[in-house]
């Protein structure tokens, strides 16, 4: 398989990176012939690495969904733990994050005017529950989350606000980014104008008939409306219902729990660094999933590779000059608790840089920076030992942004980030639905994964320059929701 991405193409990659590399940067320090070997060998070492599979496989077959706070979270917590110890790494530890914890029951839903169907939904994540009747109400319908922004009438008084957000299909998740605010400020946008609960098309590429979750917010002050997001093609009916001009109307029910006091953790484990020790690579990925589905994409896959790439390390006899931390971050998907309680337990910790594999298991095509500008020149070096791999360096805008957990650290502490920029062109037909299962995942784009991740923090670890301090870093740099 890494073969077979040593296109021709990769020449002309090299040309680039050596004029990253060098030109105004010929006297930027570099990596010694003995550090690059063992990036060389790291490659080909994970052509036939099978770890990350066999974690993902493990993790959704022994444990499954497993959302923050619940049992099934505590276990995963136990399977990671055991699974860092018995891998050999150090100082492996579980760190406690206390949280408000959000559970799911009986939800249904139905068009019952102009004509009766029933619905194929998902309670949103957070959402509160409507009364034990239900609500049965007329559905106010916006084209997308600005037309009810632009809204200044009382049309969604005392009606369910239907927003019709579609997901464009991109490689790098830009259309889900534009997108997903529906689903996050929908509901409060909605509340704001006296609706009665909200609903969405789900946040998906696909063309199924199921349902996608996710995280909706409340705000201060603003009433808290039962939300929910419908399939894609129940969102088309919806949307073919208007042209009758007659009311359309919905019944929903709608029983959740929200706020209820839990703990989850964060779960590390380390390769010890040398003469650096106190600086920290770190590699993340979350361990927690949407109770929908076992999460084999979401991110059971970026817990795989991760471990699998500092793994891969260890193997290799590699004794890193700073310190390479995997991160397995508690409850990503419905507050960034882990990310948030990582951040003030660390924050004096000079961080080389941090990452995050959670786009599921597609190719990495590109490599991202955000380091301080004397560092892009080093990292361009990093980029041509990616290059073998079919991955290709975008450093001229130096303004990354990395996965959910370590972009909010990023943002937060200011620290360096690198982005390993993997394919999600279908990555958001299965995202938090109960598709989001193992078979979906490829081995083999796993391992080109492994390789990338270890190339790039093992040449990070011992880079002859820190990444870091940091300008600031600007406002255009979003985190998931």
């Amino acid at each position: 398989m890494l073969a077979s991405l040593r296109l021709p193409a990769c020449r002309l990659l090299l040309a680039t990176l050596t004029l990253l590399a060098g030109g105004a940067r010929s006297e930027a320090p570099s990596f010694t012939s003995a550090e690059l070997q063992a990036a060389v060998a790291l490659r080909a070492a994970a052509a036939d690495h099978g770890l990350a599979y066999e974690l993902v496989d493990s993790l959704v077959t022994e444990v499954g969904a497993r959302p923050a706070g619940s049992l099934a979270d505590a276990r995963a917590v136990d399977w990671a733990l055991a699974r860092l110890k018995a891998l050999g790494f150090s100082n492996v530890r579980a760190e406690p994050v206390p949280l408000r914890a959000w559970k799911r029951g009986e939800a249904h839903a139905h068009i019952t005017a102009p004509y009766p169907h029933p619905l194929v939904m998902t309670a949103l994540g957070n959402s509160v529950a409507t009364a034990n009747e239900g609500l049965h109400a007329e559905i106010a319908y916006y084209p997308d989350l600005e037309a009810l922004k632009a809204d200044g009438s009382e049309r969604a008084k005392g009606r369910i606000v239907f927003i019709d957000q579609k997901t464009e299909r991109t490689r790098d998740a830009r259309g889900y980014g534009r997108a997903v605010a529906a689903r996050a400020q929908g509901t409060v946008e909605a509340a704001k104008r006296g609706a009665l609960a909200v609903a969405i098309r789900s946040i998906g590429t696909d063309r199924d008939r199921l349902a996608h979750t996710g995280a909706t917010r409340y705000a201060e002050g603003i009433s808290k409306v039962p939300a929910l997001a419908v399939s894609v093609p129940d969102a088309d009916l919806i949307s073919r219902l208007q042209r009758y001009g007659q009311p359309v109307r919905m019944h929903l029910v709608l029983r959740a729990e929200a706020g209820i006091a839990a703990t989850s953790h964060n779960v590390i484990g380390e390769i010890p660094g040398a003469e650096l020790a106190q600086e920290v690579v770190l590699l993340g990925a979350h361990l927690d999933s949407w109770d929908l589905g076992p999460g084999a994409l979401d991110d059971g896959a970026g817990v795989g590779i991760v471990t699998a790439a500092a793994k891969l390390m260890l193997e290799q006899g590699l004794k890193p000059r700073r310190t390479v931390r995997v991160v397995l971050f508690a409850n990503e998907e419905n507050g960034f608790d882990g990310a948030l309680a990582y951040a003030e337990k660390y924050k004096s910790q000079v961080h080389q840089f941090v990452g995050e594999s959670d786009l599921g298991a597609g190719l990495v095509y590109r490599l991202r920076s955000r380091v301080r500008p004397e560092a892009v020149g080093i990292v361009a070096q990093i980029a041509q030992q990616l290059a073998p791999l079919g991955i290709a360096p975008d450093l001229e805008r130096n303004e990354a942004t990395p996965g959910p957990d370590a972009a909010l650290l990023m943002r937060r502490l200011n620290w360096p980030a690198l982005e390993l920029s993997q394919d999600g062109s279908d990555y958001f037909d299965w995202h938090h639905t109960p598709n989001d299962t193992l078979d979906k995942i490829e081995p083999t784009k796993l391992r080109q994964n492994v390789a990338a991740w270890a190339v790039m923090a093992w040449l990070a670890a011992q880079s002859p320059m820190a990444f870091g301090p940091m300008p600031a870093v600007p406002v255009s740099a979003t985190v998931k929701p």
